[in-house]
């Protein structure tokens, strides 16, 4: 069975989507659509741009959405039209939305807002409130998940789990001093590694609260439609196909854990065999091998 993921921020990288854009008309089509959406040529920032111009929250999630959906929709069709159909998707983050236009449950236009509308309220929560997040390498999700409780009541401010990559690697985000307590805390308890990221705030923790709020009204106002197939959704793990839960677990998607290892797991749990990664980059598919070695991953072929 045959399911369909799509990465979140982070897989950007200069130069991408440049070839579908030159090769495929559809593509081209899109990627103009999408300039004209935005207001300013996004696709000169994505092929010709520096990397630190692409780092902007607010380039780098709608660069991320264009280069994932774009990708998915103008696949080279085999002569089965029927095996190129997941049977259900997910979404990394940012990729959630993706994930749904793939699906049919949000309009291209619809989905390129919304993402254009999260990205400027992360960045708005991220200025308002110094804050970062660090990677946890090799050590069990419940001690990180201890630890994390046992520092937020120290007094040094929020640090919480934010994403649930694969076993042996967990995020964790917050503010600042607590996030280095954390990270000496959970070295001291035997991680191997714990690595500050180069992030502009802690994404996926109560710090996003005011972009959640910012970004609950315009998904309120857009209309979603039931997938073409289950959407397994960051918040719970859990496959969706009612527009309200689609909603709701969109919104409390930004102050939320994203429980990937636990999506990935569930999909396996009810026949996915073969996983696609619709985007940029390589981090789904590693992640992927490294929760179940006994399905595939690859990119789009």
């Amino acid at each position: 069975m045959k399911a369909f993921v799509f990465p979140g921020q982070g897989a950007q990288f200069v130069g991408m989507g440049k070839d579908l854009y030159d090769n495929n008309a559809t593509a081209k089509e899109l990627f103009e659509k999408a300039n004209e959406i935005l207001g300013y040529r996004i696709t000169d920032i994505m092929f010709e741009g520096t990397d630190e111009d692409l780092k902007q929250t607010k380039v780098t999630q709608p660069a991320v959405f264009l280069h994932s959906v774009i990708s998915a929709l103008c696949a080279t069709p085999s002569d089965n039209p029927e095996t190129d159909k997941p049977a259900m998707v997910a979404g990394h983050s940012l990729g959630e939305f993706s994930a749904l236009v793939v699906a049919g449950a949000l309009s291209f236009e619809d989905g390129l807002k919304l993402v254009y509308a999260r990205a400027m309220a992360m960045q708005k929560a991220c200025e308002a409130q110094p804050s970062t997040m660090a990677a946890i390498i090799a050590l069990p999700f419940e001690k990180i998940e201890e630890v994390c409780a046992e520092v937020s009541k120290m007094g040094k401010g929020v640090v919480v789990p934010a994403n649930y990559n694969c076993p042996g690697q967990l995020v964790i985000s917050g503010d600042i001093d607590a996030i280095n307590e954390a990270c000496e805390q959970l070295k001291a308890a035997g991680a191997k590694r714990a690595l500050p990221l180069k992030v502009g705030g802690a994404f996926h923790s109560p710090l996003m609260q005011p972009a959640k709020d910012e970004l609950q009204a315009a998904i309120e106002q857009t209309e979603i439609k039931a997938p073409l197939f289950p959407i397994y959704q960051n918040v719970d793990a859990k496959p969706h196909t009612d527009p309200a839960e689609i909603k709701a677990n969109l919104i409390a998607q930004l102050t939320s854990s994203v429980r990937w290892a636990q999506s990935v797991e569930n999909m396996i749990a009810d026949g996915a065999t073969d996983f696609t990664e619709c985007g940029p980059g390589k981090a789904l598919q590693g992640m992927i091998a490294k929760i179940n070695k006994e399905v595939t991953a690859h990119g789009i072929e």
